[in-house]
């Protein structure tokens, strides 16, 4: 049997899991509607879901369960990086009252494992588990730019260089030269690329033979995050919780 041949059932429950994470609660007919499906099909797989424990049925509305924490918990648990990394994002975010993050390539895009906010921090669209372009952060571009060029290039290819932004790079050669000054300076820079009014720094994590595990940045809206603050400041302290991170991963 070939392995490549899609479950349609299984891809029709997937759709809508993440349907349901855009809402706090939804009904049947609204769900159904925008993922372009029957109504006694989304009916049937939410009651199953039910069923099984995934999703709460509020009085007709469907909301996503709790039971998802564990698998994703568990997702998280193969990355060593977090562990290990999230008690020094939430100190960075504290010292510099802005929003501090840790990113993972899968495939091909950029899954939050952590965040955390500083006092000052400005509230955006990340949140833990969210699926980000990786070409358009500074995170997604220190992950970029540390991986072999040859799965560089696949990434690119299979997810495109869609414009996030005015700001964006769209074309696949400034990309790659933006990539190797990222490579050059271990330091990449996102300005206003991914949203509109916010700039971030970010530096990757590897591991002991130089594969990249992950990336931390730190992240504020371009009134703060400018001039000496942006260009060497943040950078600065990127590279020492850089360097802190991979000890600690080496000897853990």
């Amino acid at each position: 049997m070939g392995s490549n041949v899609p479950v349609n059932a299984v891809e029709t429950t997937l759709r809508i899991a993440e349907a349901l994470q855009e809402h706090e609660c939804v009904g049947v007919t609204k769900l159904a509607d925008e993922i372009d499906l029957p109504q006694s099909t989304v009916f049937n797989h939410l009651k199953t879901l039910e069923q099984n424990e995934y999703v709460v049925n509020e009085g007709g509305s469907y909301r996503l369960g709790c039971r998802f924490l564990k698998l994703g918990a568990k997702a998280r648990s193969y990355h060593d990086v977090h562990e290990v990394a999230r008690p020094k994002i939430n100190r960075l975010a504290k010292d510099t009252g802005e929003i501090s993050a840790l990113l993972v390539e899968e495939h091909g895009l950029g899954v939050f494992l952590h965040r955390a906010e500083g006092e000052q921090a400005v509230h955006i669209d990340s949140y833990i588990s969210q699926r980000i372009s990786l070409h358009g952060a500074a995170l997604g571009k220190a992950i970029l730019a540390s991986l072999p060029r040859e799965r560089a290039v696949d990434i690119v290819e299979r997810r495109g260089l869609p414009a996030l932004t005015e700001n964006t790079i769209t074309d696949r050669d400034e990309l790659f030269d933006e990539l190797d000054r990222v490579a050059e300076r271990g330091i990449a820079f996102d300005d206003q690329e991914r949203l509109n009014g916010l700039r971030s720094v970010a530096t990757p994590i590897t591991d002991g033979n130089g594969a990249v595990l992950g990336a931390v940045s730190i992240a504020g809206p371009t009134n703060r995050i400018q001039n000496d603050r942006f260009r060497e400041t943040f950078p600065s302290k990127l590279s020492d919780i850089k360097n802190v991170i991979e000890l600690d991963l080496a000897y853990s």
